[in-house]
């Protein structure tokens, strides 16, 4: 096999099969951890019949999805709705392209394979792009099903996620001033030369940037407590009340692979990537940098998956305490905080870090 079908055919298929498989897997048991989670913290024992304490229950709750009627109802747009679930899935999946898992890399033959699909120097912007994509699906959802409930979870979709677009995309903007740059393995690396994470940052901690960002992310994937395009107990389901089956295991999908992402930016713009915690002990980073020293750049790797993942757990984790916690905010709170609250809150904090890097140059 010539160096060149494997560098740039072989190698990248090889990448995004694995991405996508951990991506299935993943959703499948965080939509289990998300119910138990939730029985624990409402004093209940959650799914336990199907596997040992349960584990199987969501394998069958994708198998009853997959097998149940999928129905078309005559009175929808028939074209339109048949592509907004693949409208709302397929940008979800593209922004995993950019995103760097690990460092280190191990050699396939003649090529090294590294923990990212691709590194482009506008990584960020390429996400901020593909992720705006998802709420034409919304709204083709809302309005070719001719219905006045989904209608209503459409349109109430896309002025959300216009709404906090703004503040997400002024928290990151911070993160470009530091880093002086838009790659995500740049600004990971930036932080690794910074001997800090962005959170820690001097002499202005991006604690607030963070918050904007983690709290702007909720509101993107229509989580609660800003679930109001999906709000059972008044749209029935919102947008995607019309669909079953394989249809509406596409929606289900999205949304979950969407939590994933947010929280693979969360540990990428302000927890240091892959980079280990060493809570800025001297000495003990070395320890924690390769857990297989002895496997080379693998090992550096499989420590750096171990570090991002345990990240990413813990920002999916507060996704589900919030869940389980709070109640879910009227619709004029919700467009109040995010016009009022979060976008002065954002410019205020771009100036604030534009103001501390030229006191730091100084």
């Amino acid at each position: 096999m010539s160096e060149t079908l494997l560098r740039f055919v072989v190698v990248p298929v090889a990448q995004i099969a694995v991405v996508i498989a951990a991506l299935l897997l993943i959703v499948v048991y965080l939509v289990l951890l998300e119910r138990k989670i939730n029985a624990f913290m409402q004093v209940r024992l959650g799914p336990r019949r199907v596997g040992w304490h349960g584990l199987l229950q969501t394998v069958a709750d994708v198998i009853k999805l997959f097998t149940k009627e999928d129905i078309t109802p005559r009175h929808v747009d028939r074209l339109v709705f048949l592509l907004a679930p693949v409208v709302i899935i397929l940008p979800a999946l593209a922004a995993f392209a950019v995103i760097p898992f690990s460092g280190g890399s191990f050699r396939v033959g003649s090529v090294g394979v590294r923990a990212w699909i691709s590194d482009v120097n506008v990584g960020l912007l390429y996400l901020l792009a593909i992720t705006s994509l998802g709420v034409f699906g919304v709204v083709m959802a809302g309005w070719s099903s001719n219905s006045k409930y989904p209608m209503l979870g459409g349109l109430r979709s896309a002025a959300q996620m216009v709404s906090y677009e703004v503040p997400l995309g002024l928290s990151v903007v911070s993160i470009l001033m530091l880093a002086g740059t838009a790659s995500l393995v740049g600004i990971v690396q930036a932080q690794e030369s910074a001997g800090r994470w962005f959170l820690f940052w001097t002499p202005y901690p991006q604690i607030l940037g963070l918050f904007l960002y983690f709290v702007s992310g909720v509101a993107e994937t229509n989580r609660l407590p800003f679930d109001l395009p999906e709000a059972e107990n008044e749209l029935v389901a919102g947008f995607h009340t019309e669909y079953s089956g394989m249809k509406f295991a596409f929606f289900f999908l999205a949304e979950y692979i969407n939590m994933v992402l947010v929280g693979c930016l969360v540990a990428v713009l302000f927890f240091g990537g892959w980079l280990p915690v060493t809570f800025g002990i001297p000495g003990l980073r070395e320890p924690l940098s390769n857990f297989f020293p002895f496997w080379g750049g693998a090992g550096a790797m499989l420590t750096g998956f171990f570090w991002f993942g345990l990240k990413v757990f813990l920002v999916l984790f507060l996704y589900l305490w919030m869940r389980a916690t709070y109640p879910r905010y009227r619709y004029d709170q919700l467009m109040r905080l995010g016009w009022k609250v979060f976008i002065p809150l954002g410019l205020g904090h771009v100036m604030v870090t534009a103001l501390a890097i030229l006191v730091r140059r100084g």
